[in-house]
């Protein structure tokens, strides 16, 4: 508990990860980051398609509708929150000549997505109309 304090501190204070380590190859870092935004683009990209399912369903059951919506944009905000945590991890990794943090994160997120693309597939194809 106190890593996850000590890194939501870092979030907001990146100059500190320099206290950590020495510095690495900046292309590691530049990697680390590039990822960082891949997370991002993805985070948005679910939070669009819960805005999309929202909008452009309106005869979808309501129930449905707003399910499978808020199935998309929670999982967007979690991947948002989990790209900033697993940049400053792997950056603190790197300075210290770690190994990379491993996470169970993708997996949870691309069961999640799946089991929301079942639903909405079933949606789809039962027509099940609001």
């Amino acid at each position: 508990m106190i890593e996850v304090v000590r890194n939501v501190r870092l979030w907001f204070a990146p100059q500190e990860i320099r206290a950590e380590g020495g510095t690495p190859d900046y292309r590691f870092s530049l990697a680390n980051e590039r990822t960082f935004l891949a997370w991002l683009r993805t985070a948005l990209a679910l939070i669009g398609g819960g805005f999309a399912v929202d909008q452009f369903l309106p005869d979808l059951r309501w129930g449905w509708r707003v399910g499978l919506a808020l199935a998309l944009l929670a999982a967007g905000v979690l991947c948002a929150l989990r790209a900033v945590n697993h940049w400053i991890r792997c950056e603190c990794a790197m300075r210290r000549g770690e190994d990379l943090p491993v996470s169970r994160f993708p997996a949870i997120l691309s069961i999640a997505v799946a089991v929301v693309a079942i639903a909405m597939l079933v949606v789809v194809l039962a027509g099940w109309a609001g």
